[in-house]
């Protein structure tokens, strides 16, 4: 079982840039993810990422302002988040334990029910 904290969150202008970071405790598999929960109240998949870094994907709706990264000498995830828009706003979990290497990327990113660790997350909140 693994225990997963995030932070870096805020409030920032549309345009703006935020940093978050999950620290990751205790064993869980390569796989790490971030998700969203936004004013529709429903989970959506934002990035994902493997062990060594040796695969990312994202959601359509931050391709090219998200960038997921991944410190596996201290077990920690980030999620650079640059050129912030209002729609961005939403409560942001990592997450860790899916079968991501058996059904693929994009089935385990639109699954959130397929992760079995998460943290509490971190508010972010953009304004325009």
């Amino acid at each position: 079982e693994v225990h997963l904290v995030e932070s870096g969150g805020g409030s920032v202008q549309a345009g703006g840039s935020l940093r978050l970071s999950c620290a990751a405790s205790g064993e869980h598999s390569d796989s790490m993810a971030w998700f969203r929960r936004g004013l529709r109240n429903l989970r959506e998949g934002v990035a994902i990422i493997y062990s060594g870094g040796r695969r990312t994907a994202y959601a359509d709706s931050v391709k090219g302002r998200f960038t997921i990264s991944r410190d596996q000498t201290n077990d920690t995830l980030y999620l650079q988040m640059d050129n912030l828009q209002p729609e961005d706003t939403a409560v942001y979990y990592c997450a860790a334990d899916a079968p991501c290497g058996r059904y693929g990327d994009t089935w385990c990113l639109s699954r959130p029910g397929s992760w079995l660790d998460w943290g509490q997350g971190t508010q972010v909140t953009v304004s325009s």
